[in-house]
């Protein structure tokens, strides 16, 4: 069950991974900036792909090429999925999203 004590270490780590992730980048390419219970990350051409909270629901929001999609916790696979079913992971989702701003692929810090 989630609640307000799980939620935060997970989007805590989540917006940590997206950030050393993004940092790999020439911030001339892409730039990425954390404010509050937001990520923003924007390319060279001024498309953004923004990730931020959802904390009445508990989810993490992702915007970037047109859409919105929520993400939340699996227990199963400890990982972000999309609320729709879709079978979207977080992480890959925005590294698809990165992708498509900048040309290059996003990696993953271990």
């Amino acid at each position: 069950m989630m609640d307000e004590a799980r939620y935060h270490p997970l989007v805590a780590a989540a917006f940590k991974r997206i950030l050393a992730a993004a940092d790999a980048f020439d911030p001339d390419v892409l730039e990425a900036e954390a404010t509050g219970d937001k990520v923003t990350l924007t390319a060279a051409s001024g498309e953004k792909c923004i990730i931020n909270t959802q904390r009445a629901i508990w989810q993490i929001w992702v915007a970037g090429q047109g859409q919105g999609i929520h993400f939340s916790y699996d227990d199963a696979s400890r990982t972000w999925k999309d609320d729709k079913g879709k079978g979207l992971e977080l992480f890959a989702f925005v590294a698809g999203v990165v992708k498509h701003l900048t040309g290059e692929a996003l990696t993953w810090p271990s």
